[in-house]
Parts: structure tokens; C-alpha cells; sequence
């Protein structure tokens, strides 16, 4: 077994090493120069979309823009964003939120491309309901002979979606924070108590299907955004003066290379990898969502990431 823990850590360190930083961040300036910054010059045109102003039901599709968007920010508006950012400081110093910072002005360009593809190159099904995704814009746009390419992206994407992370730190936080030490007898029992009633919360929204989940997500993730807005507003009031100092220590170690053992590539390596395990760009799965919205323009969905 531990050769398997082995390999699994010698792949692991080689996808978020150097590979990961070449096609993510190359591909987010290559994206931002090949399209001379379109992304960012229609943001007002993005935000008019969630109106509701450009949803037409006879256009083809399951999902408003809003609900699409809304289980996109499902995944990424949470957990990730929190103790995502925490263990990038711990492992990479306060240099690795500068890279984390530009993997996400990056990542606009790389979602703009990836949502307007997966839009572009989706598949109705024998019950009238449209699929999107990165497996479909790989077979759609490439050609059948990428078919094995498609079926590894959608057989990690079963390993990669599962939401462990995110469930063992709520169960961390809950026992913590809320929960009297009294209370815990037997951690091991508590945790799974707390794991059947995560399983049970969330079957109840995804058996229900895509459309169930846009529904509840269109409605949970604007309090979840709103809530951590505030909440971050409320400890930057708490620590004014100490904004200045730790705003010159995020630039100063950022380009330092005694940051951490690894030096500045390591700094970067974890800003990156954080980067992107909190927005998902250039992972694909927010294409899963925004494929099944209802429209027939493209690129009306890669602006609405943006």
C-alpha cells in the first residue's frame, strides 16, 4: 500500500509543479493577449446577463445564466476560498496571495474560452436535455480520434470533483467552534454521525438533477457571497493598522526567494495551485454547469464568468 501512497504523491507533485504553471498561467496570458483583453473590457455586459435581461425561452438549454453561474460558484465560493488562502499562507508565506491574486485575473481570460467552448460544443440528449463540458468540446471540436483524452477527463473528474476536502474541514470547524468538548465522547462516531447528515443534505439537492441543483445554488450562493463579504469586511475594520504592513509583506515575498525551503518557484508553485483550487480555472468543471445554460450565443456565456 505504501507504493501506492508514493506514486500517488510523485504524480500529484509533478501535475501542481512546473507542468501546472506553464499551461495555467501560460494559457491565461496567452488567452488575455489572443483576445487583446476582451474579457475584461465587457464586464458591464457580463453583469447585464444575470438580469435575466438576455434569457430567452426559446433558446436552446436547461439553465438561466444566473443558475448556471450559480452552480459554477457552487464549488469554488466556500471552503476552497477560506482554507484554501489559509493553507497558501502557511505553506508559501504571504508571497503566494500575490500569486494566487494573479492566477485569478489570469483565469478570467482562461473561463471566458473555456464556457464560450463548452457552450459552442455541447450534445442534446434522447430526452431533449443539453450536456456540456470539456469531454463533449474534446470529442465536438477535436474529432473522435480524442475520444481517450475525453474518458480521462471524465473518469479524474469523478476522483477530482469528491468534495472530502471540503467535508473535513466543516466537520473540523463544527467540532471546534460549536460543538463542547463534552459532547465528543468518540470522534470517531461523531464524524460519522456529522458525514451521514453532510450525505444526506447533499443527495437531497443532486439527485434531483442539474436543474435542482442550479436552483437551490442560485439561491444559497448569493447569501454565501454576500456572508463572506461582509465577514471579511468586518476583520479588515478589526485590523486597519495592520493593512499597510501585511499588503508591503504580500508584494516584498512574493519576488523573495528565502520565502519558504522551495524559494520563490515554490512560493509560486503553492500560490498557483491554491489560485486555482479556489477558482477553478482551466480545470473544466465549471464548464459542466455553464454547457447547460440557455442560450444560443457562446459567447454571451464567457462574458458572464468574467
Amino acid at each position: 500500500m505504501e507504493w501506492l501512497i508514493n506514486v500517488t504523491a510523485a504524480f500529484s507533485n509533478f501535475v501542481w509543479g512546473m507542468p501546472m504553471i506553464v499551461w495555467l498561467v501560460g494559457g491565461g496570458i496567452f488567452f488575455s493577449i489572443y483576445s487583446r483583453l476582451i474579457p475584461f473590457r465587457y464586464l458591464s455586459h457580463g453583469i447585464s446577463l444575470l438580469t435575466g435581461k438576455h434569457d430567452h425561452d426559446s433558446e436552446k438549454g436547461d439553465l438561466t445564466h444566473a443558475q448556471a453561474l450559480s452552480a459554477a460558484l457552487a464549488g469554488t465560493v466556500g471552503m476552497g476560498n477560506i482554507s484554501g488562502v489559509a493553507l497558501a499562507i502557511t505553506a508559501g508565506g504571504p508571497g503566494a496571495v500575490f500569486w494566487m491574486w494573479l492566477t485569478a485575473l489570469l483565469g478570467v481570460s482562461t473561463k471566458f474560452f473555456t464556457c464560450s467552448l463548452g457552450v459552442m460544443y455541447r450534445k442534446t440528449d434522447e430526452n431533449g436535455d443539453v450536456h456540456g463540458g470539456p469531454m463533449y468540446v474534446i470529442m465536438e471540436g477535436l474529432g473522435k480520434r480524442w475520444k481517450p483524452l475525453a474518458l480521462l477527463f471524465a473518469f479524474a473528474g469523478l476522483f477530482g470533483t469528491i468534495p472530502s476536502f471540503q467535508a473535513n474541514q466543516l466537520t473540523a470547524a463544527f467540532r471546534e467552534e460549536l460543538v463542547p468538548d463534552s459532547w465528543v465522547t468518540n470522534p470517531m462516531m461523531f464524524n460519522a454521525i456529522i458525514a451521514v447528515v453532510i450525505t444526506a443534505l447533499v443527495a437531497g439537492v443532486i439527485l434531483g438533477g442539474l436543474k435542482r441543483v442550479a436552483y437551490v445554488t442560485s439561491r444559497l450562493v448569493p447569501i454565501m457571497a454576500i456572508s463572506y463579504f461582509l465577514m471579511t469586511l468586518a476583520v479588515l475594520f478589526n485590523h486597519l493598522p495592520e493593512i499597510p504592513a501585511i499588503f508591503s509583506s504580500i508584494f516584498v515575498q512574493a519576488f523573495k526567494a528565502e520565502a519558504i525551503s522551495g524559494g520563490i518557484l515554490g512560493v509560486i508553485i503553492i500560490g498557483v495551485s491554491r489560485g486555482v483550487f479556489s477558482n477553478e480555472a482551466g480545470i473544466g468543471t465549471e464548464v459542466l454547469a455553464h454547457g447547460a445554460v440557455k442560450t444560443d450565443e457562446p459567447i454571451r456565456e464567457g462574458w458572464l464568468v468574467c
